[in-house]
């Protein structure tokens, strides 16, 4: 069991969450889990066993530093909430509701290479693990008049999980590249064969270079070209 300490505070950080974060701890929760412990001076999320889950919303870098010293003594889990549906409603200052209708984007699971390019040396770490949670969320938006735009987030809340994948090496990040795209490859023809921006491409390339899961061979023209790395080399 990882060394725990009862944390006075955990009430003020319970309160502070947003309701996606606090949905997502709820619906992904077993019935003894433990929620908002302190292990080694850090405030974490649920504890499993002798896992720690961490759910993050966004910014994978805000989270870095912890999952580093985490990472030195107990097993890790990081879940991340990628929105394959979204609903936009609009609400006045006042919380009432203006609008609401479906958002033509659609996040995937490779849509968490946005945020992996801030952690890809924590993914070959045999205590490290990730799960990628396709979400259905009601993205609340409020006026603001301070601002150039004149519509902002002001929350977003959990739906429906439609569907979750879990990565425990960087093999199975690699996974996601699809499997008849030949080798060597460059960004574009990447994000041709995946039906993704290159933009995401590139990051993906990026990420799973860092990992170890692919090579950059060469260039064409003025293109990176990149291969699998075979397992065990």
């Amino acid at each position: 069991m990882p060394r725990t300490q009862k944390n006075a505070s955990h009430r003020i950080s319970t309160m502070n969450e947003s309701p996606l974060h606090a949905a997502l701890k709820k619906r992904y929760s077993r019935a003894y889990d433990r929620h908002e412990v302190l292990v080694d001076g850090f405030l974490i999320d649920i504890v499993r066993d002798d896992l720690l889950i961490e759910i993050q919303t966004a910014n994978f870098s805000a989270i870095k530093r912890k999952l580093e010293t985490l990472l030195k003594d107990h097993p890790v889990r990081l879940v991340y909430p990628v929105a394959r549906e979204r609903w936009i409603v609009r609400q006045s200052g006042d919380g009432d509701r203006l609008g609401r209708r479906r958002s033509p984007k659609h996040g995937s699971v490779e849509s968490v290479f946005e945020e992996l390019v801030y952690i890809p040396h924590l993914m070959p770490d045999p205590h490290f693990s990730l799960e990628v949670l396709l979400v259905e969320v009601d993205e609340i938006r409020r006026p603001n008049p301070r601002r150039r735009r004149k519509w902002v987030t002001h929350e977003q809340r959990l739906l429906e999980i439609i569907d979750r994948q879990l990565f425990q090496t960087p093999s199975d990040l690699r996974a996601l590249i699809p499997a008849g795209l030949a080798e060597p490859f460059t960004n574009a023809e990447l994000a041709s064969a995946a039906g993704k921006p290159r933009w995401l491409a590139q990051k993906m390339t990026y990420g799973l270079s860092r990992m170890g899961a692919l090579q950059q061979v060469g260039k064409r023209g003025n293109a990176h070209l990149f291969a699998r790395i075979a397992e065990g080399a």
